[in-house]
Order: structure tokens, then sequence, then C-alpha cells
């Protein structure tokens, strides 16, 4: 278990839910810190103070906000900060409710799962719950994290509350202000009819577990490696030169699967992996994906199988399929 976030009150109306709030995410992978070259010394930082070049102790630190051009500030006592914040800053007021799917991905900022406080919040939260499932809803409220405010949704998700703090309107660019005009370019009716075709034959279900880290994988290997006295090497797949094509219209047929109007087997179908002795054989579209992987690892029950990654998956397969041949 980890520590909450945040605890306080979620309003459902005049419904009062205790509730904590839990980092949905965290980072994988080894940490890296720096040291100084050719020692076992870690690099720290300290407060100091940039005039004399003295430590400052934490409790001497406070804060303050530039006012004019030049180096001119206001000084912001913890106090005068804590006094400024919204009202009820451990309470979520839902004061809206919007169709799931009504924001867009671009305004969220992070996720929190949302669990409740005590034996007591357990029915309102099951009524929160169910009420958004089944009207396909999610609430709008505001919330302060770590002295400051956000909007927030709040929904359902994966069998529990989530919160996912959003960004303000002021916060969120509009492209015309980081990027130069995209020029406007006439399409030909063959080059978009090519550009859905192409879009179609790649349609596939969103898993995440089609994904890798590789290289937070390669960098774990290279840690443990290193750590052993060994050594690393990483022989990255060179892929093949892009064949020069005559046109837009060239560039798309080439890039359409090769099985295109070819038999009349399913997309689907001709995704499925296939073991033949100590091997995975391939599609001819290219590899198997790692969910194909996880899905026969796990007909084949092999231990240990949802932390491994893509290429130990695919080897793990294969030998427990020899294996079962030879029984």
């Amino acid at each position: 278990m980890v520590n909450p976030v945040w605890v306080g009150t979620l309003m459902f109306g005049r419904v009062p839910i205790g509730v904590r709030l839990y980092s949905a995410r965290e980072r994988r992978g080894p940490v890296l810190h720096q040291f100084e070259r050719g020692t076992a010394d870690r690099i720290r930082y300290v407060r100091v103070n940039e005039r004399t070049g003295e430590e400052v102790a934490s409790e001497d630190v406070v804060r303050g906000a530039r006012t004019g051009p030049e180096d001119e500030y206001v000084v912001l006592e913890p106090e005068e900060l804590d006094e400024i914040l919204p009202h009820g800053s451990r309470t979520m007021g839902l004061t809206g409710f919007l169709s799931q799917g009504a924001v867009d991905a671009l305004w969220y900022a992070s996720t929190y799962y949302v669990a409740p406080r005590a034996a007591a919040d357990a029915k309102p939260y099951q009524l929160l719950y169910t009420a958004l499932e089944q009207t396909r809803r999610m609430g709008v409220a505001t919330v302060v994290l770590r002295d400051r405010e956000y909007p927030v949704l709040v929904e359902p998700n994966r069998g529990v509350l989530s919160a996912s703090t959003l960004w303000w309107p002021d916060e969120v660019r509009e492209p015309d202000d980081v990027m130069p005009p995209v020029a406007h370019a006439a399409l030909t009716k063959s080059e978009l009819e090519l550009a859905r075709e192409l879009v179609g034959a790649l349609s596939a279900e969103w898993d995440p577990r089609d994904y890798e880290d590789s290289y937070g994988r390669r960098l774990t290997e290279l840690v443990r490696a290193k750590a052993k006295g060994s050594t690393f090497t990483h022989r990255p797949e060179q892929a093949a030169p892009p064949e020069e094509a005559a046109g837009l219209d060239e560039a798309l047929r080439r890039s359409l699967p090769a099985q295109r109007g070819k038999g009349t087997r399913s997309r689907a179908a001709r995704a499925q992996p296939r073991v033949r002795g100590t091997r995975v054989e391939r599609r001819p579209e290219g590899r198997v994906t790692k969910r194909e992987l996880l899905q026969r690892a796990s007909e084949l029950d092999v231990p240990g199988r949802s932390k491994m990654s893509r290429d130990e998956l695919e080897e793990a397969v294969g030998l427990a399929g020899v294996d079962g041949h030879r029984s």
C-alpha cells in the first residue's frame, strides 16, 4: 500500500463521502543518480544564498514572486499563502456532470484513484460509482493539491472512482501560439482513398500490453550486467532503407500490408501466432505482439509471465511449447 496524496470529503449533492486519493501511476525502471567521476561520491543539491554562497536552512526559506522587469520581488509568508486557499480546501464538491468522453485528452494532467476513507463511506461511494457508471457521466469539481487548485473530473475507472486533475483554460496553448501555421495542401481522391485503406488495414483495438518500454528494459539489463562485473551490448535491428516511391500514391500503396486482396482469411485470423517446436512463428505482417504472447503463455501456464518482457515471453513460450510437445 502507498500513502494517499490527499484526504478529504467528496460532496455528491448534500451527501458527504470521506475519500482518499492515491496516485494511479508511477515511473518504473532504474533511478539514475549523479556521482563525481572516479569516486562513489553522490552529487547533492543544497539551498544556497546566491549572493553569499552560504547554505540556507529550510525553515528560513520563504517564497516570493517577481513584480517588475528587474529584480523586484514581494515575499510571501506561509501563513499568507494559507489564508488565500479556497474555502473548504479539503472538500471536492461536484458541481455538474458531463458525458463520458466530453473532455479531450489534451486537458488531462494527473489521475488518482479515489478510495472511501472509512467503512461508513463505502455505501455513498458505491452509490456515486454506480450512478456515474449507469448514466455514463463524470462529475466536475475543483481540488487543492500541493498548494494549487485544479479542475477535476471524477469518473468510474477499473472498478473504482478516479479523479483526474485538468489544466486551466489559460494553461492550454493554441497551436498558433507555439508553431508556424500549417499550409493548406489539396488532396486527390486517390490519395485520400489509399490513406483511408491504410488506416483500415492497420486498425487495432487498444491494449497497453501490446507496447513495451524497450529502453527501460535495456537500461535495467545494463545496470544488472555492470553490477555483476559483466558487459551488456545492444545491437539494434537494422531497418531496411525505404525504397524511393514515385509520389504519394505509390508510397501509400507500398505501405499497405502484403496480403491486400489475397485469400479469404480475416485480418484477425492472419494475426494469430502459431507455436511449432522451440519458436513462435511470426506472422507475415511482422512480429507477434506481446498481447498474443501473453495469451499463449497463459494457455501454457508459464510462471511469472505477467512480469516478462516481450522477448522473454517469446523465449518462455517457445520452451514451454517444446516441453509440452515432448510430453
